[in-house]
């Protein structure tokens, strides 16, 4: 019998999503507002300014006869999250259609212009670094640290003394990550910042519930971006939120997120504005998902131990771990390097054909090419042991490539130092979702020594 196919980080539905669904369509809120949304917009920022998660401990609230199934808190998300960090109690948060349009709305909240320079990590998603491009600005990109493989805070002060030398004036923004929700060197780089009196917008879309000595990461800076898409930590199908510093900056967000309207009793547009918001139905789905948050993340956090565990007893893989106790990643997905000199079956064949579908599967629609190749792409013994553990029905991917060796950022201006280029070229990411059992990491460790020649 061919085993279940194990994904990277496939949803989790609570069971409690449809209840909030049923009544948004009982009431015919049916539109971009409504209780849903106000509702998981409280739920939200009562998780994001909490001093602690409300089941700290669990390891993973589980069904006896069904292992692999997360159960929902008993109570409802308003009992949780009452103990907010002080100083973070007048952000808010406001609900979007995506985490890129958080970025998006961040770069407008802070003025960012055609002309700007904005300072990018360049190991990221593209949604970090587009929306810099969509205000006509240029992203400036600043390579990673090794510990967390996010901004190297070094870099990063280099890079705006030289900007300020060779342009006269200093970076908009900057914009760190949190790599597969991996905390960054978020004081140091918040300091620098602070020196240089540049705002810092965080994007957590892979960092929901990761902490940075025991404060929400996506409350350091002045905006914080999240994200709910389908693969993330929960989900609304699509969609995004971003945590604002105060009801004042709130209310200028949901402005451009609502079009821009002016108060006359017609239509009158000032300002350019956009189609932002998040839907009720979408927000209900959000709502039951919060249910289960501390589970999903306490379930990742369970499942990277398992990882860590495991490949200390295989030579020439490791894991990316808690650089120190200051750091709490939420696990989003778990990561490897593979060294180079490790053999993998199947090397030699790797990149003679092209694939035909879209890296991660998302894409709707992509560009055939006639060769895998190009300048910098993952080892040949990653790519193997990708296609290996893809046979044996496991999902794996590459790291994400980094923006300053994107063919559309290559006029833009870049401060390296050959980390995220060399962690692109040896590593990978395994399944890490709330669905993945104890079983499962099993078979992926056994198929990984497996490919190993």
């Amino acid at each position: 019998m061919e085993r279940k196919r194990v994904l990277l980080c496939l949803a989790h539905m609570s069971g409690n999503e449809m209840r909030y669904i049923q009544e948004a369509f009982d009431t015919n809120w049916v539109v971009p507002l409504g209780p849903n949304v106000n509702g998981f917009e409280d739920d939200l920022k009562r998780f994001v300014t909490s001093s602690s998660s409300s089941n700290k401990d669990v390891v993973s609230n589980r069904n006896e006869e069904y292992p692999q199934t997360i159960l929902p808190h008993e109570n409802n998300p308003e009992s949780l999250w009452r103990d907010p960090i002080k100083g973070l109690e007048d952000k808010h948060v406001v609900a979007l259609c995506s985490g890129t349009a958080a970025v998006h709305l961040a770069l407008i909240a802070l003025g960012v212009e055609a002309g700007d320079e904005v300072i990018c990590q360049s190991f990221t998603f593209c949604a970090s670094s587009h929306p810099v491009t969509y205000q006509g600005a240029k992203p400036v990109f600043v390579d990673s640290e090794k510990e967390t493989w996010n901004m190297d805070p070094v870099l990063l002060e280099e890079a705006i003394k030289d900007r300020i030398a060779k342009t006269g004036k200093k970076p908009k923004a900057i914009i760190v990550v949190y790599l597969y929700g991996m905390p960054a060197k978020i004081k140091e780089i918040l300091a620098i910042a602070d020196k240089y009196d540049i705002p810092v917008v965080e994007d957590a879309a892979e960092g929901l519930g990761s902490r940075y000595d025991g404060q929400v990461c996506g409350t350091f800076g002045e905006y914080g971006v999240l994200s709910f898409n389908g693969n993330k930590m929960i989900t609304t199908s699509g969609g995004g939120a971003l945590i604002c510093p105060n009801e004042a900056a709130r209310n200028d967000v949901m402005f451009y997120a609502t079009q821009a309207r002016e108060g006359y009793p017609y239509y009158q547009h000032e300002k350019i504005g956009y189609n932002y918001r998040m839907s009720n139905v979408c927000a209900g789905i959000g709502r039951g998902q919060m249910t289960v948050l501390d589970e999903h993340i306490a379930h990742h956090r369970h499942i990277a131990h398992l990882y860590e565990e495991a490949f200390k007893k295989i030579e020439g893989i490791d894991f990316h771990a808690n650089p120190s106790s200051e750091y709490d990643s939420n696990y989003w997905l778990n990561t490897i390097t593979i060294d180079p000199s490790i053999k993998v079956r199947g090397q030699e064949n790797a990149y003679k054909t092209t694939v035909k579908g879209a890296v991660g599967g998302a894409a709707g629609v992509i560009h055939a090419v006639d060769s895998a190749h190009t300048d910098c792409e993952p080892n040949t013994n990653v790519e193997a042991m990708r296609v290996f553990l893809d046979k044996a029905n496991i999902e794996s991917r590459p790291l994400w490539k980094p923006m300053h060796k994107q063919p559309c950022y290559k006029d833009c201006p870049a401060y390296l130092n050959g980390v995220s280029e060399s962690l692109f070229s040896k590593g990978m990411c395994l399944p890490s979702g709330p669905l993945v059992t104890d079983d499962d990491v099993r078979y992926i460790v056994e198929t990984i020594q497996a490919a190993i020649e």
